[in-house]
């Protein structure tokens, strides 16, 4: 009663039948995922802009005109105080040593300060007008105050809803604390495909500073979530070979490696026929990505072919693991089409010693994010990319000791390139920094403010999992049209 049917007869049952013609469907979608090229429509783009050849994703045409192709995020994570860089606050400056007024903090959440007594901190920094624009900006950002300052947005009006690094981070990334939701970056590979043939469509870095508390972060910040697995980003190291094991044993030829993935191949799609798995196409697909990573990842960290000038630049020779470095590569991947670009620098926790470690992990950063921008705009891909400069939350105007508490009310990001404004400044928050008080920007706002910028209606991109349609933006999200040029 339990022993298989023959191949004939189980390809007339029902379950057969069905299994057999969604293979055939999952040979059709793997083969615009292998040759992406080929599946791409022949004709020009129409009037409302069309992707160009070798795109791959599921918004086609785009929903709004785009004004960006990229997206390269420089994230401050630990919680960069706003108070201390981009959020110039006098008053509060006048009231340090002081009592914070109870009418600010009365019935918030406050995370380690909750039930202390509470005594105001003002900045621990000067603040100058910077550019044309006059941009306020504190002296820990030499670099970026003097050379780009007119080509930032800076929102003073950002809040969240996490006061804990994880949960605030996942918030951040994924438009919700609950883990396994899609990550921006995911989104957008899976919203506009890549450019990039022989590298992933979204890469993260990671580096790490010595002023702060480096919070850790997980790997499920960059996770695919509901979305195939092929989305996931994939992390480059900092020093020495970006990924492991991208070099081909010895002994072993491109011709014979080529031939094994072939062969795994084939047994894949074999299977394929028998088992309706969508992973088996991500697998296949990552095979071959990872095959040709083996000649792109060793050309993308090769920089001889950089100038002396853009290392004067960006003040480093590469591959030393700091958040330059991290810049510069950046640069270089999203010149090879890269969707998704995002730099963590774990610094940025400073419960403690607050004056001395904002200025150190400042300086960490600044040369870096200034001379990215800078690089960008002279190469002409500024117009195309979009950067952004933020983290998952900000810290308290009350002391903690010498540092600052986690604040989830109130925050700064700066943004520039792909469609922004530059050299302005939007929202505001009140005389102490603790709450916002006009234009507010949520983060499902910033999320719906990207994704338009890419030519994407947050709305409208999603996926249906467990009964229900999922989107980066949830229920939630308004573009922030002032921001855009």
């Amino acid at each position: 009663m339990n022993a298989p049917l023959p191949l004939s007869a189980a390809a007339l049952a029902r379950r057969g039948f069905l299994s057999r013609a969604s293979g055939g469907l999952g040979g059709l979608a793997l083969g615009s995922l292998l040759a992406p090229a080929a599946a791409a429509p022949a004709a020009g783009p129409p009037a409302t802009g069309a992707p160009a050849t070798g795109w791959t994703g599921v918004v086609q045409p785009f929903h709004v005109p785009p004004k960006a192709k990229r997206v390269i995020w420089l994230y401050m994570a630990g919680g960069m105080t706003h108070l201390d860089t981009f959020d110039h606050k006098p008053k509060l400056a006048a009231m340090t040593g002081q009592p914070m007024p109870e009418s600010f903090t009365k019935g918030q959440q406050i995370a380690q300060l909750q039930g202390q007594a509470l005594t105001c901190l003002g900045p621990q920094h000067p603040f100058t007008r910077a550019g044309r624009s006059g941009q306020e900006i504190s002296t820990v950002f030499p670099e970026i105050a003097a050379r780009i300052a007119d080509r930032i947005a800076i929102v003073r009006s950002l809040h969240t809803e996490a006061i804990n690094h994880d949960p605030a981070h996942t918030f951040m990334n994924t438009g919700s604390m609950i883990s396994g939701r899609p990550s921006a970056g995911s989104w957008l590979w899976y919203g506009l495909g890549s450019d990039a043939a022989d590298l992933p469509g979204f890469v993260v870095m990671v580096s790490t500073g010595r002023f702060g508390q480096s919070q850790p972060i997980a790997s499920r910040q960059w996770h695919s979530g509901l979305l195939p697995s092929r989305f996931q980003g994939v992390e480059f190291r900092s020093k020495g070979d970006p990924v492991l094991y991208v070099g081909r044993p010895a002994g072993v030829t491109p011709a014979r490696q080529r031939d094994v993935v072939d062969a795994v191949s084939r047994l894949d799609r074999l299977r394929g026929e028998v088992i309706d798995d969508p992973e088996i196409a991500a697998r296949l697909a990552q095979y071959e990505l990872a095959f040709r990573m083996q000649s792109s990842v060793p050309e993308l960290v090769d920089l001889s072919d950089e100038p002396a000038s853009t290392f004067d630049l960006y003040g480093t020779k590469g591959g030393d693991g700091s958040f330059a470095a991290n810049c510069l590569l950046a640069r270089r991947l999203a010149e090879r089409g890269v969707r998704f670009i995002q730099l963590y620098h774990r610094d940025w926790d400073h419960h403690g010693a607050v004056k001395d470690h904002v200025k150190g992990t400042a300086a960490e950063v600044d040369r870096g994010a200034a001379a990215l921008v800078e690089d960008l705009a002279r190469r002409g891909m500024l117009d195309e990319t979009l950067v952004v400069f933020g983290t998952e939350f900000g810290r308290t105007p009350m002391a903690q000791g010498n540092g600052r508490d986690h604040h989830m009310k109130a925050f700064s990001v700066w943004l520039a390139g792909g469609g922004i404004k530059g050299g302005v400044t939007h929202g505001a928050t009140d005389d102490l920094g603790y709450g916002v008080v006009e234009n507010p920007v949520t983060v499902h706002d910033l999320h719906a403010t990207l994704l338009h910028l890419l030519g994407i209606d947050h709305t409208r991109l999603t996926i249906r999992a467990q009964g229900r349609d999922f989107r980066l933006t949830d229920v939630h999200g308004h573009v922030v049209h002032d921001l855009i040029s």
